[in-house]
């Protein structure tokens, strides 16, 4: 899009040495040499992700129950590894720039996976949260390089869509962990059920490492502490990409809130259901598949604004209808939410690589970093309002968050008009 699409100018400040994409007609595309391989990959990458960074959220109750600690104490098993990976996310960037980006992704998903096989032995919740932590600050090696890595070796017109099949693959391990992990653990506790995401994710870091191609575009950076934060400044200063990064927050906001709560609301009263159909819930999650990696036709045919209004409206409605207290509507209400925000956190994180021109995986680690920053805000505040206001008060941070992206877009909408004017009167 150009800048009066999107309400600010793309420049970013003086370029610096760091990975600059080559702009010929050898970058992967659709039906093309290694297009396949390389989506595959990214899509294995991201279920490993996203199955160990959520692998505690659906079994909160059960670790409530044999640690005999609360639900806001137990969702710090979730928020501690948003918040590792939302710390190093912009370190681990950097040492991609240096490195390579798929020399950092395998990197990050052995030490994550090797963790995650640890974490069944956790003696207490405070070493079952520190081991969650250290998980997390290694999976930061993994949404900001891929994002990179993509707008590096992928045409731009197939971006958006290869993004979202990223974004897909993260939608598909948040489920699977989750349905894998109700069943488990309804039948042999909560340990074995995050084991066997644990051997879930080994084998999907097996197949990503020898199934991802390896980067022809890709310019090593530097280290030096200087440019990086140049780099960083530069992005920062960006007004279009500032409001990116609090869209993506606000997303996961009530993202991270709705599921972490949910599991405790539909294990009581009036639904009171077993861990194994709690988990099934998360199926929902393909909904999600299917929105973020649709997100490319949707900003096709509603422009970037559009899309973003439309995926926020769809969350809001979604939050309303789950205030319900028929199961059939909740679950209406889990679809809704989870198809908006996926659709938007889709076309946001997009709309960063297309919008940085020098140093793409600082602008996506900072990216990423704002959104799991959201996410662990929302699993805390989302925690402290179920038990303060039940499941109405989770409902209402959602929905806070939520008009929150719909004032920033409206914010970028005026942007576009005042530069668009500008523009007039100059010619």
């Amino acid at each position: 899009m150009t800048p009066a699409d999107t309400g600010a100018s793309t420049t970013v400040g003086a370029a610096s040495a760091v990975s600059v994409p080559d702009t010929s007609d050898s970058r992967m595309a659709p039906g093309g040499p290694g297009y396949r391989r390389m989506s595959f990959a990214l899509f294995l990458a991201g279920v490993a992700t996203f199955a160990l960074l959520y692998s505690t959220q659906a079994l909160l109750p059960l670790i409530s129950g044999d640690m005999g600690v609360t639900a806001s104490d137990a969702s710090w098993t979730v928020a501690a590894a948003t918040g590792g990976l939302a710390v190093f996310v912009l370190p681990m960037s950097a040492l991609s720039e240096r490195f390579g980006r798929r020399t950092v992704m395998t990197a990050s998903l052995a030490v994550a996976v090797t963790v995650g096989l640890l974490v069944p032995f956790a003696p207490s919740l405070p070493a079952l949260v520190a081991l969650r932590a250290v998980q997390g600050a290694a999976l930061a090696g993994l949404p900001a390089s891929a994002t990179a890595y993509l707008a590096e070796e992928v045409t731009p017109r197939a971006l958006v869509t290869a993004i979202g099949l990223f974004v897909a693959g993260n939608s598909v391990g948040g489920m699977s962990g989750r349905v894998i992990t109700g069943w488990v653990a309804q039948e042999w506790g909560w340990r074995i059920a995050v084991g066997v995401i644990g051997a879930v994710a080994v084998a999907c870091a097996v197949a990503f490492r020898l199934l991802l191609p390896a980067p022809k575009h890709f310019r090593a950076g530097s280290l030096r502490p200087r440019v990086l934060v140049r780099t960083v400044r530069d992005h920062l200063a960006n007004p279009l990409l500032r409001r990116l990064y609090a869209i993506g927050a606000l997303f996961m906001t009530v993202f991270g809130g709705v599921y972490t709560v949910i599991g405790y609301r539909l294990t009581e009263a009036p639904f009171s259901l077993p861990q194994g159909l709690v988990g099934s819930i998360f199926l929902v999650y393909l909904v999600g598949t299917v929105s973020a990696s649709t997100a490319g036709r949707l900003v096709g045919r509603l422009g970037r604004r559009g899309a973003l209004y439309l995926g926020g409206g769809t969350t809001a409605a979604g939050l309303l209808l789950s205030l319900a207290s028929s199961l059939p509507l909740v679950l209406l209400g889990l679809v809704l939410i989870t198809a908006g925000f996926f659709a938007g956190h889709a076309v946001a994180s997009s709309a960063v690589g297309k919008t940085a021109q020098h140093g793409r995986a600082q602008a996506s680690a900072l990216y990423q970093s704002a959104y799991y920053v959201g996410s662990s805000a929302g699993s805390m505040v989302g925690a402290l309002a179920f038990r303060s206001g039940g499941w109405t008060g989770t409902v209402g941070v959602g929905l806070l968050a939520v008009l929150g992206v719909v004032a920033i877009t409206v914010t970028g909408s005026v942007a576009a008009r005042r530069v668009t004017g500008t523009a007039t009167a100059g010619a």
